[in-house]
């Protein structure tokens, strides 16, 4: 176990460099062709200065992006209580508690370390499961608390979001280049042109590494995090076979959450964009099928 934290913790300095490693280099690339050398150096600060702000952030504009509500104990004792126990019987700091309003079962956890850790859980779940299985459900997510899967997946949520970013800007700025409006009076038509057609490459590729590449390298590194934080929930209660008949509940219901975002789909303990079909190329889960298999063959030596 850890083991597994300390690779945790290694494997988010690497995708960092990864993937501030890639931007730099489209960002060099930007500059040679359009020859704005400063544009380049823009990025790579930019991309810099998001790393740094999303470490600190990305757990908040997850919860925001999730749509999800802060509680109290008196807002939902059943929840608070059993997030509450779990951290009192591993020593952990309590997590601040959300719900998201939702009918689709589900949950997730995120922030940067145990510290500032956030578990959110859908109205959906809180309906569907009895008490053990909701305990199974809770359990995986404070394991990736404890586990420090938090902040790999909230490192990659935020840059995953920020090659977004740069996409866009670069879309925005091949219109405002006068692509679809006339060039620049004060610049060379060729060279206009050929900026703009600089933007347009940047831009779609980035979209590609985006939307491509980004899930790519969050189903990397979730895949394995998901079995990990389902075998640590089940040492946490000491019944796997609570979380177990979570999990097929999940894989029973097969509508998709309401308000979706795939750049935070690995942080949930399900897909929450389509449910179910999880043994799909891209998908940050393992087949829930494995694991439900796994957490059996877990409890049999119990």
């Amino acid at each position: 176990m850890y083991k597994a934290i300390a690779a945790n913790k290694r494997n988010t300095v690497i995708i960092i460099g990864l993937f501030v490693g890639l931007l730099t280099a489209i960002a060099v690339w930007w500059g040679n062709v359009s020859g704005n050398g400063s544009s380049a150096i823009m990025i790579v600060l930019f991309v810099l200065g998001y790393t740094v702000l999303q470490y600190f952030v990305a757990g908040s504009l997850a919860v925001a992006m999730s749509g999800a509500i802060q509680i109290e104990k008196k807002d939902h004792p059943r929840l608070w209580n059993t997030v509450e126990n779990l951290a009192i019987s591993q020593g952990m700091p309590m997590p601040k508690v959300y719900i998201i309003n939702d009918p689709a079962p589900n949950a997730f956890a995120t922030g940067r370390n145990p510290k500032h850790a956030v578990v959110a859980a859908t109205t959906g779940l809180l309906d569907l499961m009895d008490d053990s299985e909701l305990e199974g459900v809770m359990a995986h997510e404070m394991s990736h608390v404890k586990n420090y899967d938090i902040l790999v997946s909230t490192i990659v949520f935020g840059l995953v979001s920020a090659i977004g970013i740069l996409a866009d800007m670069a879309l925005r700025m091949a219109m405002w280049s006068g692509m679809f409006g006339g060039g620049d009076r004060d610049r060379d038509r060729g060279e206009s042109n050929a900026f703009t057609i600089v933007l347009i490459v940047v831009g779609i590729v980035a979209s590609i590494i985006a939307f491509l590449i980004g899930p790519l390298v969050s189903a990397a590194v979730s895949r394995q995090r998901e079995y990990l934080a389902d075998a640590s929930g089940a040492e946490i209660t000491r019944y796997p076979e609570g979380l177990a008949s979570a999990l097929g509940k999940l894989g029973q219901y097969g509508r998709p959450m309401r308000k979706q975002s795939k750049s935070m789909a690995h942080m949930y303990i399900a897909d929450p964009i389509k449910p179910g079909l999880v043994e799909r190329a891209f998908s940050t889960h393992p087949p829930l099928g494995d694991r439900i298999a796994r957490l059996k063959k877990i409890g049999s030596s119990f």
